[in-house]
């Protein structure tokens, strides 16, 4: 496609602005390692929750929502949809309990709440797993999707997209820390949304696609609109809405839905002013998240069904496009190349904007852990703040680097999405209990993080080739299931046959962080002084279910709005509303500082 040079020239002061956020915020982010990585635990809610959502709305995303709803239909949202569940808890239960333990990294809480040699290397061990395995792979999905979204729109080659998509993002991350990440999410926030809603808007105007009404009613797109898969139909049922809303969502990790919090979902939530800006960070996300962005996505997605209904039809459409990278979710980048002059500059800028937004979080995040818990806590404990930052920014390009090699091997964002949530099978419960039940130790995350990667190590490349387990296709959630099982069966062993944490460990944690002392009951019977409130869980947990109801309603009411049933979307508006209210009555009930 030809781009003009004012489509150019609007990426080009894209790149500028991003470029002087980066510089502006340079000097105050090198001052101190705390103010790289935490940005001097002083930002507000908005700032905060605007970043997550940035973060979240990678390029990738859009391609994985095409990939979703081009096989499944829009009821195969709810692979992810499901994790809206998670993130209300961490809303109303965990935020606050993060913010009080006034970590720096989530992995320097392993030696909060657990001791000695094991937590140790628990610490150790997950800055490298997760902030340079783990954390280079989502990347790697991310730079993928640049990769396709350069060859589709701009018919640049793997190399040339990922060059001109990391040196920017490399330079503003490595000279402005944090603060600089936040500023510039800010700004490529904004120019995303315009982007995908101005893209979906002219789409729909396609001579082609005609109007949202022909959409919805062509033969392509007509049996794809179902909010729910068809409930007669298990092969459907069980993978789209059962297996995700009642066992994926609290017993898988993955990055930004982990349960409990963590990664850089804790980070934001460190470097809050206080508790009610770490929730209000949180709880901001979840409704923009879920709510406000899917819908440009999928009737991007529903049209390209029309206009591309077979991948055959993207391949001939698009021949220079490697064999290994043509799939489904290329079908988003390949709808934007109908755009016009102006506004493909601004959706190109947008798309810009989504690789460099969760690129630059997750380079920060990385280098924090190789940073804060590997080289100053195993590597030199002495290191200066200078050297803390300088380790820092040499460790941003090199997480880039990796990230880019393994971009080139992936095929498509689906597949990466899936072994990420195999391989955290098992382990999310975890997460979820150790702030609340006080016989869970160090032991417990080791086995548990060691068998799930076995078993999807297993599921994912041993048994494929040897065939030991009969897995059907139309039944590949056996495989989470199986490593949901297996893994939690192992670590509940491990927490039994293993001694419990030393008290005064214990102790120590319970008194900071101040959790609802339920689960802490057996060892509070010892110490009867250090009893605090017994908490307020069951309020949490009924505001953590009124606000996914609330923002499941938001989601339906658009959806519903765009499906022509006004009275359907007025009644979805009305749950939504009222479950806001709610949370705004019990807001000053939560005693939040």
């Amino acid at each position: 496609m030809n781009i003009s040079w004012i489509d150019w020239t609007i990426i080009g002061i894209f790149f500028l602005v991003s470029m002087l956020i980066g510089v502006f915020a340079s000097k105050q982010a090198g001052s101190s390692a705390k103010e790289f990585f935490l940005s001097g635990r002083n930002m507000p809610w908005w700032l905060l929750g605007v970043s997550m959502v940035a973060t979240t709305f990678s390029a990738d995303t859009p391609n994985l929502v095409t990939d979703i709803v081009r096989k499944g239909g829009v009821s195969g949202n709810w692979v992810w949809w499901a994790f809206l569940l998670t993130g209300m808890l961490t809303v109303f239960v965990y935020a606050k309990l993060w913010r009080r333990s006034e970590v720096t990294t989530d992995l320097e809480f392993y030696e909060l709440r657990y001791g000695g040699k094991p937590a140790a290397f628990l610490r150790a061990f997950r800055a490298l797993y997760l902030g340079v395995f783990f954390n280079v792979v989502i990347m790697a999905t991310v730079s993928l999707a640049a990769i396709k979204i350069g060859g589709v729109m701009l018919g640049l080659s793997p190399i040339e997209t990922l060059l001109l998509a990391s040196v920017v993002t490399v330079i503003y991350s490595s000279l402005g820390g944090l603060k600089g990440v936040l500023l510039t999410d800010f700004f490529q926030f904004f120019i995303a949304m315009i982007g995908s809603i101005g893209a979906a808007i002219y789409i729909l105007d396609l001579p082609e696609i005609g109007s949202l009404n022909n959409l919805l009613t062509h033969p392509n797109v007509s049996d794809k609109l179902d909010f729910f898969p068809d409930f007669n139909d298990w092969n459907l049922l069980i993978p789209l809405l059962i297996m995700p809303l009642a066992i994926q969502w609290w017993a898988t990790w993955y990055p930004g839905a982990e349960p409990g919090g963590g990664g850089y979902i804790a980070q934001r939530m460190l470097s809050a002013k206080d508790e009610k800006n770490a929730i209000g960070a949180t709880l901001f996300f979840n409704i923009a998240h879920y709510a406000m962005r899917p819908w440009p996505w999928i009737i991007v997605a529903l049209s390209s069904l029309i206009i591309f209904p077979q991948i055959s039809d993207l391949g001939a459409a698009f021949p220079n496009i490697p064999a290994d990278k043509l799939g489904d979710d290329l079908a988003y980048s390949a709808m934007l190349t109908f755009l016009p002059t102006g506004l493909i500059g601004i959706v190109l800028a947008s798309l810009i904007a989504a690789v460099m937004s969760t690129l630059s979080t997750h380079l920060n995040w990385g280098s924090s852990y190789v940073v804060n818990d590997f080289y100053l806590r195993f590597v030199k404990p002495n290191a200066t703040d200078k050297e803390l930052v300088a380790v820092g920014r040499i460790s941003t390009v090199l997480l880039m680097v990796l990230a880019a090699v393994l971009a080139l091997a992936l095929s498509n964002a689906l597949e990466a999405f899936n072994i990420l949530l195999q391989i955290g099978a098992g382990t999310g419960l975890i997460f979820i209990l150790r702030w609340f039940w006080w016989r869970i130790n160090a032991y417990t995350e080791i086995w548990a993080m060691f068998i799930s990667f076995a078993v999807a190590i297993f599921f994912e490349s041993i048994n494929p080739r040897l065939g030991i387990i009969d897995i059907p296709v139309e039944q590949s959630y056996l495989k989470l299931l199986y490593g949901v099982g297996i893994t939690t069966i192992g670590w509940v062993l491990a927490t039994l046959l293993t001694k419990p944490e030393k008290d005064e460990i214990l102790l120590s944690f319970y008194r900071k962080v101040r959790p609802a002392a339920y689960g802490w009951k057996k060892l509070l019977d010892r110490y009867p002084k250090e009893r605090q409130e017994q908490g307020q869980l069951p309020m949490e947990i009924g505001l953590m279910l009124v606000g996914t109801v609330m923002v499941y309603a938001a989601l339906f009411a658009v959806g519903i709005v765009l499906y022509g049933n006004f009275v359907g979307a007025l009644i979805a508006g009305v749950v939504s509303l009222a479950g806001g209210f709610i949370i705004v009555r019990n807001w000053d009930r939560m005693k939040l500082s």
